[in-house]
């Protein structure tokens, strides 16, 4: 896409609304979109009101059997408001997109545009020609046109932001289709990464994800092993840049020099999310994950002999075709000995398209809700026991917005410690910002977050958060929303693993 046709406005003020499905990555892509559509003259709706938008669009999500479900049970909502409202305009993009392609506007022919994974910078132009034409735009295109970088971004948030470093996959996951989606791995310049973080810390951001399908695969592209940890490590010399995470790896690639830089590394935190999917190895085999149980539980090991406070959390998928009960235990096993921090746990379902939709033995609904929940309900155990060790510990917080959905009735903030924990607080007298640091000790433990309910020790107020003061005074002037360009300043705060890993995929 060109720079002209990135620039082409629309002919008034419009207003637009994203609705995100799936994984980090889509989210990522969302903030793409968002700052293409704004680059382009639209300007965001409120949240409150995002159903009156005048541009609508769905980034959606086809690694759940019944994504396609929810996708059009929410274009069927909007039929009736795009009737009474002339002009407006609906678009799909993402995953789904991608796969289902002209079978959207069949289903939906009040859709106005169609479009992939690796032309989402085409989106204002097609809205443009949908307008004009008065008839639905599909343009998929099969491989990347430009790295989705390169694009304008309106960020989520001033203080912490996505920066990917691939787009893509080469593996092979028989439950997985999202390598048929989204191409083969394109990594992007080490020099290219680390100019966007730095401009990122330049406009105040403190903390960055570092994003990508199978992250520490980076390198594959220039043929060097270690240029993962190689970045790591060059993160580690970024002044001014506090907390660096990273999502997902996977245990094929997850090579001892990239345990080294985690260790070595002061900014890099102390957390990692290690997809395992199933502790069978017969299932493993089945699944096409290139590793074992024993080598996944070496890592583990490794990791928590090189950085004993590491809050380990993980994926799995119950109920995988042709899975026994044996084989379920040995997932069992693998997660009394791993002591996860969290799992994000899911039912096994259909992904059309791959090659596990249409193996034999699947596993009938009951069984596997049967094992879902003795997961769950072990993991919840050994998730409280971890958390509970953290009780009296004095940790850094980084103050966090949107994270508390209680914060407001209990008088508490919230943010997440170094290793990724969500811990409440005590409100302080004296004023804290999203993005800043506070020090507490912790007092209570539950299963998925931490209470400090003494008096919090020390304020450090940061540049970080001067800009989400700077950007909140910004966003009262113009209630729509700040503009925020490449270079940008933040993404979302950080996300709980879930929402990074939510496709269970990696």
């Amino acid at each position: 896409m060109t720079s002209s046709d990135r620039s082409q406005a629309v002919d008034v003020t419009r207003t637009y609304a994203v609705r995100t499905y799936g994984c980090q990555m889509n989210v990522h892509d969302s903030e793409r979109l968002s700052g293409l559509l704004e680059d382009a003259g639209y300007v965001r709706a409120p949240q409150e009101a995002d159903g009156e938008a005048d541009v609508v669009v769905f980034n959606t999500c086809a690694v759940r059997e019944n994504a396609d479900n929810k996708l059009y049970g929410n274009l069927g909502r909007l039929a009736p408001v795009k009737a009474r409202r002339p002009g407006m305009q609906i678009a799909v993009g993402g995953c789904l997109a991608q796969k289902d392609r002209d079978t959207i506007v069949k289903k939906a022919p009040w859709v106005d545009v169609v479009f992939g994974t690796h032309n989402i910078g085409k989106l204002p132009v097609l809205l443009e020609r949908a307008r004009v034409q008065e008839e639905a735009q599909v343009e998929i295109a099969e491989s990347l046109e430009a790295f989705p970088s390169t694009l304008p971004t309106r960020r989520e948030s001033a203080y912490a932001a996505w920066v990917s470093i691939s787009v893509g996959c080469n593996n092979t996951c028989t439950f997985c289709i999202v390598p048929a989606l989204r191409g083969k791995e394109k990594d992007r310049r080490p020099g290219d990464i680390l100019a966007e973080i730095e401009a990122l810390v330049g406009e105040g951001v403190s903390e960055i994800t570092l994003l990508g399908q199978n992250v520490n695969a980076y390198g594959s592209d220039i043929g060097d092993r270690e240029a993962f940890s190689k970045l790591l490590r060059a993160c580690g010399n970024i002044e001014g840049l506090e907390r660096v995470r990273f999502t997902s790896p996977h245990p094929r690639d997850f090579t001892d020099d990239v345990i080294a830089a985690m260790a070595e590394t002061p900014n890099v935190m102390p957390q990692l999310h290690m997809p395992l999917q199933s502790g069978s190895d017969t299932v493993l085999k089945a699944m096409r994950r290139s590793y074992r149980q024993e080598r996944f539980l070496g890592i583990i090991e490794k990791v928590r002999a090189a950085i004993p406070h590491a809050a380990i959390s993980t994926d799995i998928i119950v109920g995988f075709p042709g899975e026994t009960e044996e084989d379920f235990e040995q997932t069992l096993h693998v997660v009394r000995e791993a002591r996860f921090a969290q799992a994000f746990t899911f039912q096994y379902s259909k992904r059309p398209g791959t090659p596990a939709a249409e193996m034999d033995d699947q596993i009938p609904k009951a069984v596997v809700q049967a094992r879902y929940e003795r997961l769950v309900a072990l993991q919840e155990e050994i998730s409280w026991e971890e958390n509970k060790k953290q009780v009296g510990r004095t940790v850094e917080v980084m103050v966090a917005e949107g994270e508390g959905r209680k914060d407001g009735a209990t008088h508490r903030l919230s943010g997440r410690a170094h290793d990724n924990r969500l811990v409440h607080f005590t409100k302080p007298d004296e004023d804290v910002r999203p993005g800043d640091v506070v020090t507490v000790a912790i007092t209570y433990a539950a299963p998925h977050h931490l209470l400090a309910e003494g008096a919090v020790q020390a304020v450090r107020r940061t540049r970080a958060g001067d800009a989400w003061e700077k950007r909140s005074a910004e966003a009262a002037a113009k209630p729509a929303g700040v503009m925020l360009g490449l270079p940008g300043v933040g993404a979302p705060e950080p996300l709980p693993v879930a929402a990074a890993s939510g496709c269970g995929c990696d």
